[in-house]
């Protein structure tokens, strides 16, 4: 798997030559793919060929197509993950409801946790009405812990007129930086074999990514990081620079450190062996 996030502005071709992603602007640039972890594609002015897109899928390169608003609009998604897709697709199928309430609940904890953490490390007083949620939880969530933590956390971090439905800055960068995790997971789901469009709570007709919204729960406060220490005013180019790092953000996982894209590896797994066995021990708890 690479290490380098390359992002493509303005206009310009690429293409493939000798395993290398060629970039054709006022001058050429080679990248060799292997090199690569993910492209994001923000211009309209790109032209990209097949072949180029048919090695980059090989070698689990996630490539990431920008609107006319520069937001992650698209990805592209191997059809085939894993040798044995069929039998895992099975598996999915048919999760026991009992295990998906299991890990449910479990997801929802790590993410309130994290979230609390995070208040703390600004602190922010209003973590303690979280650790109250933390012991309120229930099974599947029923009583709707997440939803009244969201409220209290966004508005402890951003202001009391904060909601998640304005259109501003804020909120279009931390939109932009979820887009980005979420793309991970989905990378990560169809290694394992499994489908995105089938959740373990998410269950939304239109998101063909139910399950990637599930597993990415607790990965969000990552990007509430990243953009309370970015001071956003305006929404820009330098901001999603800035965002794109997250990659590199490290993730404790028991005693070691891992970078983000490692940590979603470790953790999909874990959630999967878990929701499989009914066995919450294989979950893994990632500390932001």
């Amino acid at each position: 798997m690479g290490w380098r996030q390359i992002i493509i502005t303005g206009r310009a071709k690429l293409d493939l030559k000798m395993n290398y992603l060629v970039v054709r602007k006022d001058t050429t640039t080679k990248i060799h793919i292997s090199e690569i972890d993910i492209l994001v594609i923000e211009s309209l002015q790109v032209s990209i060929t097949t072949a180029l897109i048919q090695e980059l899928s090989k070698n689990k390169v996630k490539v990431i197509f920008c609107d006319e608003t520069y937001s992650p609009f698209c990805e592209v998604t191997s059809y085939y993950g894993k040798y044995n897709s069929p039998l895992m697709l099975k598996n999915q199928i048919n999760w026991k409801k009992e295990n998906k309430l299991k890990v449910w609940t479990e997801i929802i904890r790590q993410k309130i946790k994290n979230q609390k953490e995070l208040l703390c490390e600004y602190g922010k007083e209003e973590y303690m009405l979280l650790e109250g949620y933390l012991l309120d939880l229930k099974k599947g969530d029923s009583t709707n812990r997440e939803g009244h933590a969201a409220k209290v956390y966004f508005n402890a971090l951003f202001g009391k007129d904060f909601t998640r439905n304005l259109d501003n800055g804020i909120n279009s960068a931390l939109n932009y930086g979820y887009s980005l995790i979420l793309s991970s997971f989905n990378r990560e789901i169809c290694l394992n074999g499994y489908l995105t469009e089938l959740g373990i709570f998410h269950d939304n007709q239109f998101n063909f990514y139910n399950l990637s919204s599930d597993l990415m729960e607790p990965f969000r406060p990552i990007i509430d990081k990243i953009v309370i220490n970015i001071n956003i005013g305006t929404f820009g180019r330098e901001e999603k620079l800035k965002l794109m790092d997250v990659f590199m953000s490290p993730i404790k996982i028991g005693n070691r450190t891992y970078e983000l894209r490692n940590a979603i590896s470790i953790y999909c797994k874990g959630v999967f062996q878990a929701i499989e066995s009914g066995n919450l021990e294989y979950m893994v708890k990632c500390e932001l």
